[in-house]
């Protein structure tokens, strides 16, 4: 099995760390979690043991022990040349924190979204349509004659009245 990359950190990237895992009422427990693999794999203690303690797979503190390594240079860099507390604090924030997820970004934006849903609140005699009640069809069909988008499936609208916005009409806040 090969062995873990050692992770080095200065004493001022060990005094943030530490301060974070500390302040648990105000750090994201994620961060929290992020804190201690860093300051552990800086410790010595291997991947395996690292899971044990947190009750997290040992695949997470690889992950982060990683990133860390592949960014020591940078954060030793900003060190050198001066960095303030707050700097280097933004520095670790980012290096810590989720990278981009995968997918396309949102289909509609939230205009778009309010606009359809106030056409849905109308009557449908008011445009036009010969109905009395908003089909899928329909709505879709109108938001798109009125330019609000420049296309939407009937099946997207009545999954979107319905509460079931998909992936496509909202950010992840994972």
């Amino acid at each position: 099995m090969a062995r873990a990359p050692a992770v080095t950190l200065s004493d001022r990237q060990r005094a943030i760390l530490e301060r974070w895992g500390r302040n648990k009422a105000d750090t994201p427990a994620r961060l929290v979690e992020r804190c201690a693999i860093i300051l552990m794999s800086a410790d010595g203690l291997s991947n395996e043991e690292q899971g044990r303690r947190l009750g997290v797979d040992r695949q997470r503190v690889r992950r982060w022990r990683t990133r860390w390594v592949r960014s020591e240079e940078r954060l030793a860099t900003a060190e050198q040349e001066g960095a303030s507390d707050k700097d280097l604090a933004k520095l670790l924030q980012e290096l810590l924190a989720d990278e981009p997820r995968p997918g396309g970004p949102p289909t509609f934006t939230a205009e778009q979204l309010t606009q359809i849903i106030a056409v849905a609140c109308e009557p449908p005699e008011e445009s036009g349509r010969p109905v009395t009640h908003w089909t899928p069809r329909e709505l879709a069909d109108e938001v798109i004659k009125r330019g609000i988008v420049e296309t939407i499936s009937p099946r997207h609208v009545d999954r979107f009245l319905k509460g079931g916005a998909s992936v496509h009409t909202r950010r992840s806040t994972g």
